[in-house]
């Protein structure tokens, strides 16, 4: 008799292969196809069903056929409603001035190069060094090669934390993941580099009055 119940149980249960899709989404957020072929598979073939699980969590599933994706997001009508609450599965994309910064600029660069290789194209590499006096315009000069490097580092590794770029290589390179074109919202980032650029301008202009009265 309990050996009925336990088949029972099993016979009820998602199927295994759902089950791991399921977890792969939840524990890393997507599913890249180039990454993991067989469950980005399984989840393309089995939206519906991949849907239904993550509805009671307030979820819901995108996705990027042609750049090779799957990605989880909290459903509009919940954030909207609720816009300081999340659900503690989905790492919230709230960035600081300095990371968000960098995700304006990776994010042109990684459009530039699906500009130039089509969309899908999943090779966008950036080096550190190209990095560094793109923040230097808005962040300004910090003196030393060395903190330069060590500031961009460390702020790669962040976005990296959030599956925006790849570890970085032994070329000094690192590869721009697809999900940034959803996680980053291109009119807010617009307005960022917008504003940034103003601040930029101004600072030099009161610099230069200063010059001037000295």
């Amino acid at each position: 008799m309990g050996n009925s119940t336990v088949d029972s149980n099993d016979e009820q249960r998602t199927n295994r292969r759902l089950r791991e899709a399921v977890q792969e989404l939840l524990k890393y957020g997507l599913l890249e196809e180039i990454h993991k072929p067989n469950l980005y598979r399984i989840a393309i073939s089995h939206v519906q069903e991949l849907s239904d699980i993550l509805e009671p969590l307030d979820l819901a599933m995108g996705v990027d056929e042609v750049r090779g994706l799957v990605f989880v997001i909290v459903r509009q009508r919940e954030v909207t409603e609720q816009d300081d609450w999340a659900h503690p599965l989905v790492r919230r994309q709230r960035f600081n001035l300095e990371q968000s910064l960098l995700v304006a600029i990776l994010r042109q660069q990684f459009i530039v190069y699906e500009q130039e290789s089509g969309t899908g194209a999943s090779d966008a590499v950036v080096a550190i060094d190209e990095l560094i006096p793109q923040l230097q315009i808005y962040l300004g000069d910090l003196g030393s090669d060395a903190k330069e490097r060590t500031r961009v580092i460390n702020l790669l590794d962040q976005l990296k934390g959030h599956g925006l770029v790849s570890t970085i290589d032994s070329h000094d390179r690192v590869t721009i993941r697809p999900i940034i074109a959803h996680l980053a919202n291109p009119e807010n980032l617009q307005s960022l580099l917008n504003w940034l650029r103003e601040q930029t301008s101004v600072a030099g202009e009161a610099n230069d009055d200063k010059d001037e009265l000295e």
